[in-house]
C-alpha cells in the first residue's frame, strides 16, 4: 500500500487508491485500455514499464493498486479466476515432496485444486480443524510450507482465529493463506491479523454484481509479492482490462454493500432460528455460533452468508431451494441480488465422499442487498 493511501479510512482508499484522473483527458475513472501491446521509444523504452499487456496493463495495474490498498498488502495481483489466482500461488511456492495443512471445511473447488491437480505433482496435504488450533498445530509436519484459512468458510461458515493461526504458522516457519473471499477487505485484513497472503475471488463481493469472473492475490510482503508477479506473467492467467475495469467500479461501492449485506443476514439469520422446520442455523453473527466470539474480535461486521439445515433431510433441502422465488437458484454469491443453493448438490458437489462432504439438508444463501421485508417473505414461503 503506498504511503499516500495508508492514513485514509476504507471508504476513502476504496474508491480513490489506483483510481487517478487520466493525466491526457482528466477522465476521473481509469481509462479500459484494451490493448495487448505498446509503442516503444527505441528499443527497450518503455512508457510507464508498458511493452505487452500479459506482462502489465494499466487498467489492471489500477486494480491492483487499490486491492493492495483494501488489505493493507505491499503488492496486489489480479487474475483471471480465484481458482487462477491460487494455481499461481501453489505453483510459485510450492515443489514435488511439500506439503500443506487445508481446511476441512474449504470450498469444494480449493480442494479439488488440490486434490485433482496439485496432488498429482507431487504436493501432499492434510486436512484439519483450522478453528481447532491443536488440529492445525497436529496436522504441520517437516515437508509443511503453507497453511490454508478460510474464513468464514464455504458453505459451513466456520470460523478460524487468524492471528492464532499466525503464531502457529510462525513457530512452523511457514506461510499462512488467508481465503478473505466471504469476508471481504472491509470486514476482515487478514495481512494485519499475521497473514502472508491473501486470496480473493474476485467475482464475489469485491466485484458485487455477479456480471465478472476474477481472483486476487495481495501480499504482505514486497519481495513475495515480485516473485508472485514473476510467476503471474509466467504462467498467464492475468485479468482483462474490461474484467478489471468491472471490478474496479464494483469496488468503490463495497463498504456500502457490505454493511447492507451483513444488515439483511442478521435478520434474515434471527428469523430462521425461530423457524420450525430449521433444525440449525450457520452464521457467525449469532451468539450462539462456536466462532461467534473470534469473529466479532476480528472482523468490522458478520456478512451475507448463512447456511441452515431444514427439516426432512435432502429432498426437503432441494425443495426449498427451488421453492424460492425472490432468492434465485444459482451458484457463486455475494451479488447484490440474493442467492440460493443446495450445496451438496451443486458448489460443493466436487467433496462429496472426501473428509469435506457437507450435510445432505443445508441450503446456503448468499443474502442480498433488496428489502429484507421481501426476503423474510420469501424464505418464509419457501419453508412451506
Amino acid at each position: 500500500m503506498s504511503d499516500q493511501h495508508s492514513h485514509q479510512s476504507f471508504e476513502t482508499r476504496a474508491i480513490h487508491a489506483g483510481n487517478t484522473a487520466d493525466p491526457l483527458t482528466g477522465a476521473v475513472v481509469p481509462p479500459i485500455y484494451q490493448v495487448s501491446t505498446y509503442k516503444q521509444d527505441g528499443v527497450g523504452g518503455l512508457r510507464g514499464g508498458y511493452e505487452y499487456s500479459r506482462s502489465a496493463n494499466p487498467t489492471r495495474t489500477a486494480l491492483e493498486e487499490n486491492l493492495a490498498a483494501l488489505e493493507g498488502g505491499r503488492r496486489g495481483l489480479a487474475f483471471a479466476s480465484g481458482l487462477a489466482a491460487e494455481d499461481c500461488l501453489l505453483r510459485a511456492l510450492l515443489a514435488p515432496g511439500d506439503h500443506v495443512v487445508i481446511p476441512n471445511d474449504a470450498y469444494g473447488g480449493t480442494f479439488r485444486l488440490f486434490a485433482k491437480v496439485v496432488q498429482r505433482w507431487g504436493v501432499d496435504f492434510s486436512v484439519a480443524n483450522t478453528s481447532d488450533i491443536e488440529s492445525v498445530r497436529g496436522a504441520v509436519n517437516d515437508r509443511t510450507k503453507l497453511i490454508w484459512v478460510e474464513t468464514p468458510s464455504n458453505p459451513l461458515l466456520g470460523i478460524t482465529d487468524i492471528e492464532a493461526v499466525a503464531g502457529v504458522a510462525r513457530q512452523a516457519g511457514v506461510k499462512l493463506v488467508v481465503d478473505n473471499t466471504f469476508a471481504s477487505p472491509y470486514l476482515q485484513q487478514p495481512l494485519a491479523l499475521g497473514a502472508d497472503v491473501v486470496v480473493h475471488s474476485l467475482t464475489k463481493y469485491m466485484g458485487g454484481h455477479s456480471d465478472v469472473v476474477g481472483g486476487a492475490l495481495v501480499t504482505a510482503d514486497e519481495a513475495l509479492g515480485e516473485e508472485l508477479a514473476y510467476h503471474q506473467n509466467a504462467m498467464g492467467a492475468v485479468a482483462g482490462p474490461f474484467d478489471s475495469w468491472i471490478v474496479l467500479r464494483g469496488i468503490k461501492t463495497l463498504a456500502v454493500r457490505m454493511d447492507r449485506h451483513s444488515e439483511n443476514a442478521t435478520k434474515i439469520a434471527e428469523m430462521l432460528t425461530q423457524h420450525p422446520k430449521v433444525t440449525q442455523v450457520l452464521y457467525p453473527g449469532l451468539p450462539e455460533h462456536p466462532g461467534h466470539e473470534i469473529a466479532a474480535k476480528q472482523m468490522r461486521s458478520f456478512g451475507g452468508m448463512i447456511s441452515f439445515r431444514v427439516q426432512g433431510g435432502e429432498e426437503a433441502a432441494v425443495e426449498v431451494c427451488n421453492r424460492a422465488q425472490l432468492f434465485t437458484l444459482g451458484e457463486s454469491l455475494g451479488g447484490v441480488e440474493s442467492l440460493i443453493e443446495h450445496p451438496g448438490r451443486m458448489t460443493h458437489a466436487s467433496v462429496a465422499g472426501s473428509l469435506l462432504e457437507v450435510p445432505a439438508d443445508l441450503v446456503r444463501i448468499s443474502v442480498g442487498i433488496e428489502n429484507v421485508d421481501d426476503l423474510l417473505a420469501d424464505l418464509r414461503q419457501a419453508l412451506g
